[in-house]
């Protein structure tokens, strides 16, 4: 079983209207190595925006990532193309930390005309731990504040992909037995098709309001 984790960062809105660009991603790759959980690689690629390609000083702020990074990267479909190859012919699971990449994904892929195919087998891991911990409902924890309660310590710069892809499966590998991914997929209409569960055995940035409504709510 291949697990992907990931996390993308995004232009940071401030005004009503203002639209939200992937401007990177990250992930990494988690497979058993003997039965046992283990990162075994890793992806990152900037992405050059285009709506409005020039970054503002509160993006660069927000993430730490300039102009420059970003006008040497590819255009989001070349950059999925890349990811998609990454990710590889097997089955997987995306995992990612909360629903807004998922949601930020599907709108900019079928914004693009980029197939959405790939987007399958989503799951949201804090989600996933808050059942785990029975938390309620309106406690949707962080990932700093898990990394603490999970007594991880957080490593690289937060608000960079792959470095937060890389703590989230952190979490993802110390909760592994205890957690249940799940079969899915996006209909044209952004709804989950179907719905298997596979068991195992062993500063505040908010730029997707306006896309609450894409998918449905759970």
């Amino acid at each position: 079983m291949t697990i992907i984790v990931y996390d993308l960062e995004m232009t940071v809105r401030r005004k009503k209207g203002q639209i939200a660009e992937i401007i990177e991603i990250g992930a990494v790759k988690v497979g058993l190595v003997d039965e046992a959980p283990q990162i075994i690689s890793t992806f990152q690629s900037f992405v050059r925006p285009v709506v409005v390609p020039q970054l503002t000083a509160d993006t660069t702020a927000f993430t730490g990532i300039k102009q420059d990074d970003v006008n040497a990267a590819g255009t989001l479909a070349q950059v999925v193309r890349h990811f998609i190859e990454w990710i590889g012919p097997e089955e997987y699971f995306l995992c990612a930390w909360g629903p807004d990449d998922q949601r930020q994904f599907v709108q900019e892929c079928r914004q693009n005309q980029i197939s959405t195919d790939w987007i399958v087998n989503h799951n949201n891991l804090q989600k996933m731990l808050s059942k785990i911990y029975k938390l309620e409902k309106h406690q949707q924890m962080g990932l700093k504040p898990a990394l603490e309660m999970l007594e991880i310590p957080f490593e690289g710069s937060h608000h960079r992909a792959l470095d937060d892809a890389m703590n989230t499966a952190q979490i993802l590998v110390k909760l592994y037995d205890k957690l249940q991914f799940k079969h899915n997929k996006i209909s044209d209409e952004a709804k989950v098709e179907s719905e298997v569960v596979y068991k195992t055995d062993h500063y505040e940035n908010l730029p997707f309001a306006s896309l609450a409504n894409l998918l449905p709510k759970e």
